[in-house]
């Protein structure tokens, strides 16, 4: 990754981590290089961090990691206080999205928490462009699918999701989704 993506991913992390702290177990789907379960571990949370991308390199103590998809690929039965998207939704498949929201409401405890963020589609054509000049490797950009973040809401909600947040940062080219499961 490029400097600039680091300070990307920091971003989100940053805009999360304050909807975190309450939980001692998490899941973190799509964790890259598994810098968000290092903060949380930092504080006491244990969990899992999942990813097709997986390295050898990513550690972090108190938490496991699968290289796999999500859910396929997770152990069965545990269950988490949080399950964190960072970036992650837009690259999933179309027909996928109902799955994921469906399988996080099956992971989460009652209460429990779903944290995403969701670029805006115009992230697309800014990355594009950096990418273009090198100043970020635009991580899987090929793979977004033309999201719209006002898809998220009706998507949690139809599983079994009550909306806590949603706002925009990075100058309103990213969205925060805060989500508690209550059925």
């Amino acid at each position: 990754m490029k400097w600039l993506d680091y300070v990307i991913r920091d971003w989100r992390i940053r805009k999360a981590l304050p909807h975190l702290a309450k939980a001692a177990r998490v899941l973190d789907v799509g964790c890259g290089d598994g810098e968000l379960c290092r903060h949380l571990a930092k504080c006491g949370s244990t969990g899992v961090g999942i990813d097709t991308r997986l390295t050898a390199s990513t550690a972090a103590d108190r938490f496991e990691f699968v290289a796999g998809t999500f859910p396929d690929s997770l152990p069965e039965g545990g269950v988490f206080d949080a399950i964190t998207m960072l970036a992650v939704l837009e690259h999933v498949p179309t027909g996928q999205k109902t799955v994921w929201a469906k399988a996080c409401h099956a992971r989460l405890v009652e209460g429990g928490l779903a944290v995403l963020t969701v670029p805006s589609p115009r992230v697309d054509a800014i990355l594009t462009l950096l990418r273009f000049f090198r100043l970020v490797d635009g991580m899987a950009l090929e793979e977004h699918h033309g999201f719209d973040p006002k898809e998220v809401e009706p998507l949690f909600e139809a599983a079994g999701f009550d909306r806590v947040i949603h706002k925009t940062f990075q100058f309103g080219l990213n969205h925060l989704f805060v989500f508690s499961k209550t059925t």
